[in-house]
């Protein structure tokens, strides 16, 4: 029996000791009437651990709103202290998706996204130019999901990882600067891109520019084909009609006599 009575003035105590302690903390938050309002600072009393991951990598959860903000219910005042999602976030094609916490599984951390399969849909509802860039320009990108290179938000692979480069030591950088990765065959490249860089590709071509003895010989590939590849520059771009108006009604066709502008024939 004295036992039994110890346990239950245990409760008591504890209950009272709750109750003084709700009372401390409401003491300097309350409204008008005197009724205690619950502030952020409140919260943290509890939950630690969610504040941590807020300033850890929070984005507009930590910038835009509060703990009260979201969780406008608690215990015993309610029961609905987990929102829906779309309490907040709607009116927009991702919202509808369903399963937010599927990809967002922290939500105090929303950005913090755990990718799992081959997803692409979802991924185009908020990177709809690059979704649009890929169906434009097909490749072997555009058959691959979205997670096959990002399996990690915000993520931009090597390109390595897939491709072996056309020389060694190519960087990723250096693969962008001709290969727009959501359009990879729409090539595009500044006059300075070095030759290896395209002969990696056009080994015959590189092997005649190493042979030729003219002015091409010291040219790299973009500096005559310039622009998007494929490219061929007319000759007369560069040089005019260097020959009598005569040669050139006879020969309209500058290789006629020159055979090959990687290894010219004078």
């Amino acid at each position: 029996m004295q036992k039994k009575n110890t346990k239950s003035l245990t409760r008591l105590l504890s209950a009272l000791f709750f109750s003084a302690a709700m009372c401390i903390v409401f003491t300097h938050n309350a409204d008008a009437k005197g009724a205690a309002v619950l502030q952020p600072s409140d919260c943290i009393k509890c939950h630690s651990k969610e504040p941590r991951s807020i300033e850890e990598n929070g984005k507009k959860h930590q910038t835009d709103v509060t703990c009260l903000d979201c969780h406008v219910e608690h215990p015993p005042e309610g029961t609905n202290a987990i929102p829906a999602c779309s309490m907040c976030h709607s009116g927009e094609a991702h919202y509808q998706l369903e399963n937010c916490m599927g990809c967002h599984s922290d939500p105090h951390q929303p950005l913090n996204l755990q990718i799992a399969g081959d997803i692409t849909g979802p991924c185009l509802t908020c990177h709809e130019d690059q979704g649009f860039e890929m169906q434009d320009n097909p490749s072997k990108h555009t058959d691959v999901s979205c997670t096959f290179c990002h399996n990690v938000h915000g993520l931009i692979p090597d390109c390595s990882k897939c491709h072996e480069p056309h020389v060694a030591g190519q960087t990723t950088t250096e693969c962008l600067a001709c290969h727009p990765v959501h359009s990879p065959l729409m090539i595009e490249y500044p006059m300075t891109t070095p030759r290896p860089y395209c002969t990696a590709c056009h080994e015959e071509v590189g092997e005649l520019m190493e042979q030729t003895r003219t002015k091409h010989q010291t040219f790299t590939c973009a500096f005559c084909h310039r622009g998007e590849h494929p490219n061929v520059p007319l000759c007369r771009t560069c040089h005019g009609e260097p020959h009598s108006q005569t040669t050139h009604k006879k020969m309209p066709e500058c290789l006629e006599c020159h055979l090959d502008a990687h290894n010219l024939v004078k």
